[in-house]
């Protein structure tokens, strides 16, 4: 049974919380996600500060009303760059074949993929991606997952008869 995919988009940046940078990555998350049809349920754009991600993660979660989390930036190396390990603060298990789907999508278009760190793991009945912070690395990334992403959300609710 199809079931519709309730997103809540995460955009995390430090200058694109205080309006000082324009989010063109978490409106690209929409627009490749579209032709799943889903309800856009949650969308914020806090800093970097792990402690807000952590507890924007475990809110949206929490509310039951997401069954997909995907998050935009904070998955490279700066010293800012606290995704990965809020994420895994959030979620009970990991799904390292989409992150390694991912990177792999990357590496197609720059060596730098190789850079990302970004995670996918479920939390409850939530499945939470993190992406890069670019546009281009944000369709890259979820491209590359469009073909599972549906049918994952689909397993970590129980549908499990296909």
């Amino acid at each position: 049974m199809a079931r519709v995919l309730n997103v809540g988009i995460l955009t995390l940046s430090d200058k694109g919380s205080r309006g000082e940078r324009e989010d063109t990555a978490g409106p690209a998350i929409a627009e490749v996600l579209e032709s799943l049809g889903p309800e856009f349920v949650e969308k914020a754009i806090i800093s970097d500060d792990p402690a807000g991600i952590v507890q924007t993660l475990q809110e949206w979660v929490d509310a039951g009303e997401v069954n997909l989390i995907v998050t935009t930036g904070g998955t490279g190396l700066g010293p800012r760059d606290n995704t990965p390990e809020a994420t895994r603060k959030v979620i009970e298990r990991e799904v390292p074949g989409m992150a390694e789907l991912m990177r792999q999508a990357g590496l197609q278009h720059t060596p730098m993929a190789a850079l990302s760190r970004g995670i996918v793991g479920v939390a409850g009945t939530t499945l939470i991606v993190n992406l890069p912070g670019s546009e281009r690395g944000v369709r890259q990334n979820l491209e590359a997952l469009m073909p599972v992403l549906a049918h994952a959300v689909e397993l970590i609710a129980g549908d499990t008869e296909h």
